[in-house]
């Protein structure tokens, strides 16, 4: 019956309007999305009021990469699948509803996060496909087109998927433009990027199948993935002698993967759930750098990952949940770099390593509502950790961790919400750090590697303020402090055959981030089916540099970021337009003997997407309209920072024209 009142109230309503909020949940059911004809679930999820999506991160284990979306309740079994993509292959036809739980709620696996959306699927279904078609057009008169194809239905009380996507892609950093190097005494040599270019070819196949298995639910998916990335780059050098130099760079990536989850009822209010993964990531670098000589960096990297995990849960009823589990995770990497100058080898620090972390985990979770308006949510976990390795260093460490997470939600009234958090977060270590890496027409050159980091550290408070108004308009204010030990940066190395730069551990710091998100429906302005959506985050930090020991900010912390989507749907005409704009950002490195300053400029999308019929759509874009530049400054001092002496000035303009694109969509299927 509340369906169906939700149903009946969004065909009448001049603007899309919510089911009536539950403690720390707002269910938006599917009537909700119509008047947006979103096309599938990820179409959806950006519709939701007051909702930042977040994909989740590479990072190593299970639970700390997750993002901010399940479905039916459970998060997908996979790391290499980017989540957005998972939500695209969910028709819209498909979903019953979709619920967003904040600050928490029994029986509800927040993840970690302080907000989630939860995809709810309607029961059943039969046969449903896709096909889709697009192709990029570049300043360059490069045509990039790719395919993609999704498939999905049931068998008895089994569900399954698959999909197979292929197609050229952009990397729009790159791009001719004017530059300069001005030297220590001021003599100033004009440089042309008179050729940038990069783009990539990949492939991609998933599947997916679902079924009740010993009175449970078994869940199981593969993917593998394949690419080839190639960027090139020509700079004419015009000085008293004028020269020509060349980069070429190509990554050859794999990646393979298989997940399973398990669940399985143990009475009314207990279940058991059980996740294994297993993934591997094969890299190989080339990069040929030529100008009067020649230098070429060679890298293999294969990495692999091994995850167990199983939780039990128990529902005391709805105001009470608890839940236990263990996760064991065994990563390892083989790297193996090499540098040569005209053919001589050049020995680099740490260039073949091969490390191994065996790392597992405990911990307890509850979520509490003492009243109807309050709910906590906490955690305790446990991580022991130990990370060996092999080839140019051999080292063995042991690190352990305890992580406490409190976080609690107060609805001040039906539409103010005020969410508390303090936990400990422990990064983890990029093993990529671990090995030689670089690149050779930079000022940067080539980084060491450092296989004795220790993860980063921070005790992070945080308070937020919802305000939800006008029915499905919010705006949402987040401030976070973020107090860090071990914080992960650069500094120097010494060895015999000279200095490097290298990741490392430089102590103590702090970090603060102020955050707006809001979401405004603009009917009320005379925009019928309009809607603006955007955020901004504003951050400040401080550590203390290893080289002249001086306070500075992070290295690669983004002071200022802030995007923009707005969007109007016009149902009688089945037709949307808008624009989505990227602000531009600032980014600073610190290196013992560089300051590298990366300035992007603002990136802005329009574009428009017509539906003749509700299966087929077609969408155009102009994807960087304004033709935004990316410009590089490279400072690189005689010595040491600290030792003080004039630098020289490598100072890079890229400047990437316009693209088109266009995607054809077609659908089967109920």
């Amino acid at each position: 019956m509340l369906i169906a009142s939700l149903l009946a109230q969004a065909a009448v309503a001049a603007t899309p309007q919510a089911a009536p909020p539950q403690p720390g949940v707002t269910s938006y059911p599917a009537a909700f999305f119509a008047p947006y004809q979103s096309g599938n679930a990820s179409e959806m999820v950006e519709r939701i009021p007051g909702f930042t999506f977040d994909r989740g991160s590479g990072a190593r284990g299970y639970e700390s990469s997750a993002g901010n979306v399940l479905i039916d309740g459970q998060r997908p079994t996979t790391k290499t699948d980017d989540l957005e993509q998972v939500l695209r292959r969910i028709q819209a036809s498909s979903v019953d509803r979709i619920e967003v739980i904040r600050g928490g709620a029994p029986g509800i696996d927040m993840q970690g996060k302080t907000v989630i959306a939860n995809v709810v699927r309607k029961a059943g279904g039969g046969f449903k496909a896709l096909i889709s078609a697009s192709n990029q057009s570049t300043y360059d008169d490069r045509q990039l087109p790719a395919g993609r194809v999704e498939l999905s239905g049931t068998l008895g009380k089994t569900k399954w998927e698959a999909s197979t996507l292929v197609g050229k892609g952009l990397d729009g950093g790159y791009g001719p433009g004017p530059s300069q190097r001005i030297d220590a005494q001021g003599h100033i040599t004009p440089v042309r990027i008179s050729q940038g270019e990069g783009d990539i070819l990949n492939g991609q196949l998933t599947g997916g199948i679902e079924t009740p298995v010993a009175g449970g639910k078994l869940r199981l998916n593969v993917r593998a993935y394949s690419d080839k990335y190639k960027g090139e780059e020509t700079e004419d050098v015009m000085g008293a002698v004028p020269t020509t130099e060349h980069e070429v760079d190509l990554f050859y990536t794999d990646d393979r993967e298989i997940g399973g989850n398990y669940t399985h009822a143990l009475g009314p209010r207990a279940s058991l759930e059980v996740v294994g993964l297993r993934q591997t990531h094969d890299v190989r670098l080339e990069s040929l750098f030529t100008d009067r000589e020649s230098s070429l960096f060679d890298l293999d990297r294969n990495s692999s990952e091994t995850i167990a995990r199983s939780v039990a849960k128990y529902r005391f009823g709805d105001r009470l949940s608890l839940e236990g589990g263990a996760e064991t995770a065994i990563n390892r990497q083989d790297s193996a770099t090499r540098l040569s100058s005209d053919g001589a080898a050049v020995a680099l620090p740490a260039a073949n390593v091969q490390v191994e972390e065996r790392r597992s985990e405990a911990f307890a979770k509850g979520t509490w509502r003492p009243a109807t308006a309050w709910t906590v949510d906490a955690s305790l976990r446990y991580e022991h950790t130990r990370i060996t390795s092999a080839g140019d260093v051999m080292l063995g460490k042991t690190l352990q961790y305890l992580k406490p997470r409190v976080a609690v939600s107060w609805d001040a009234r039906a539409s103010t919400q005020v969410r508390l958090r303090l936990e400990r977060e422990v990064g983890q270590l990029n093993f990529n750090d671990f090995v030689a890496s670089g690149g050779l027409n930079t000022a940067s050159g080539i980084t060491a590697g450092n296989p004795d980091l220790n993860p980063q550290q921070a005790w992070v408070g945080e308070a937020a303020v919802e305000q939800r108004f006008w029915g499905s308009a919010s705006v949402t204010v987040t401030y976070r402090h973020s107090e860090l030990t071990d914080a992960v940066d650069r500094g120097p190395v010494f060895t015999a055959t000279g200095v490097f730069d290298q990741p490392t551990n430089i102590g103590d710091g702090t970090k603060d981030e102020l955050i707006v998100e809001y979401s405004l429906p603009l009917d009320r302005l005379g925009l019928k089916g309009a809607v603006l959506k955007g955020d901004a985050t504003r951050r400040w930090s401080s550590v203390t540099d290893p080289t002249t020991r001086r306070k500075r900010e992070i290295s690669g912390l983004h002071p200022t970021d802030w995007n923009l989507n707005f969007t109007q749907d016009i149902p009688k005409w089945r037709f949307s337009y808008g624009v989505d704009m990227f602000g531009g950002w600032r980014e600073r490195y610190y290196r013992f003997n560089l300051i590298e300053v990366d300035k992007l400029r603002t990136y802005v999308k329009p574009f428009a997407e017509w539906r003749p019929r509700p299966d087929l759509s077609l969408r155009i874009e102009l994807p960087n309209v304004t033709a935004r530049q990316l410009h590089k400054q490279y400072l690189s001092y005689p010595g040491p920072r600290s030792a003080g002496g004039a630098p020289s000035l490598d100072d890079r303009t890229y400047e990437p024209g316009r693209v088109f694109y266009f995607r054809l969509r077609k659908t089967f299927g109920g």
